[in-house]
């Protein structure tokens, strides 16, 4: 942006006031992802960590053993959700670091990253999770499905356990890089259903084709909740407006203070999970008082969006500058 008399008093003005603003962002409740709930989201992942480890052994064991593709595809998947719930835990711990002068937003972004290679990770594991099954339609092995049943019953336990602390003291909703860890979770449970459903199809009926016909389902139900992860963590990187917030709302918020006769430039992006940044130009009246206006609007900004890292440049119609590409 341009430096210009005009604006040096209202920079300072407006950095002033952010000073306050930044340590709402980092300690209060400026932020979902990483205001105070940062610790209760950390303490989940390491227990779904744990419990998931656990069980992905116990059922690579068992499926080896009862011949289960179920069962081997679930604990194929659990290994794929051990990794990224650790990578979510470094990340979140990554991004708790204090910014520096080279990186002045800190390492926030490292949860979208995490959330992003979890999301291409779950799309893998459902593609050879299909693959495998496809070849299982034409020569469906015999399947030990008694005890195939109780390990995955074990197995469904453990994942609906750690479900549970992920969303009893995570930020599932919120946190982006949080969610892609839980929809792993998630899909480790609606693994052992499947694998005990087509264990009491096979007991019952001696129907062996069940075992791929529940991994290919199984399989699609990851996909939907990977595509809605790697979605979300694309826009962010691509500096996408935020979801819950509308573009054209925010500039006509602007444009509707007294004294501001033009908002463009405007530009509103997510750092990481629930800390959304905003810049503008603004055009004010020249009879205006300029400080005033930006008061109101940096007022408005945290009060009605909830944004309060907003960098507004105010200008007089004197300003002059290049026509902006963006």
């Amino acid at each position: 942006m341009k430096n210009n008399t005009s604006t040096k008093t209202r920079n300072n003005e407006h950095h002033h006031h952010h000073g306050i603003g930044h340590h709402q962002h980092h300690h209060g409740a400026g932020g979902h992802s990483h205001g105070d709930n940062r610790e209760g989201n950390k303490k989940g992942l390491l227990i779904a960590f744990v419990i998931t480890t656990s069980i992905m052994v116990l059922e690579f064991a068992g499926g080896l053993v009862t011949g289960s593709l179920a069962l081997l595809s679930d604990s194929g998947h659990m290994l794929s959700d051990a990794s990224s719930l650790l990578l979510s835990l470094v990340a979140m711990i990554f991004a708790a670091k204090a910014a520096s002068p080279k990186r002045t937003f800190g390492f926030y972004r490292f949860e979208i990253l995490a959330a992003l290679f979890n999301g291409v990770t779950l799309f893998v594991i459902a593609f050879f999770i299909i693959k495998e099954a496809c070849e299982r339609f034409y020569n469906p092995p015999e399947v030990a499905s008694g005890s195939m049943m109780l390990i995955a019953s074990i197995g469904l336990a453990a994942n609906m356990i750690s479900a549970w602390m992920l969303m009893r003291k995570g930020d599932v909703k919120n946190n982006v890089n949080l969610r892609s860890a839980y929809l792993h979770v998630l899909g480790d449970m609606l693994g052992s259903v499947g694998a005990i459903v087509a264990g009491l199809v096979m007991l019952v009926f001696g129907w062996y084709v069940a075992d791929p016909i529940i991994s290919v389902v199984v399989a699609l139900l990851i996909l939907r909740g990977a595509w809605g992860v790697l979605k979300q963590a694309v826009h962010i990187l691509m500096e996408g407006t935020p979801d819950n917030i509308d573009h054209d709302e925010v500039k006509q918020t602007l444009q509707s203070i007294d004294g501001v006769v033009d908002v463009h430039d405007l530009h509103i992006w997510t750092v990481t999970s629930g800390f959304h940044a905003l810049s503008c130009h603004m055009r004010v009246d020249n009879d205006a008082d300029s400080q005033a206006v930006l008061q109101q609007a940096i007022h408005r900004l945290e009060t009605e969006y909830g944004i309060t890292h907003s960098t507004i440049q105010t200008e007089h119609s004197h300003i002059q500058h290049e026509q902006l590409k963006l």
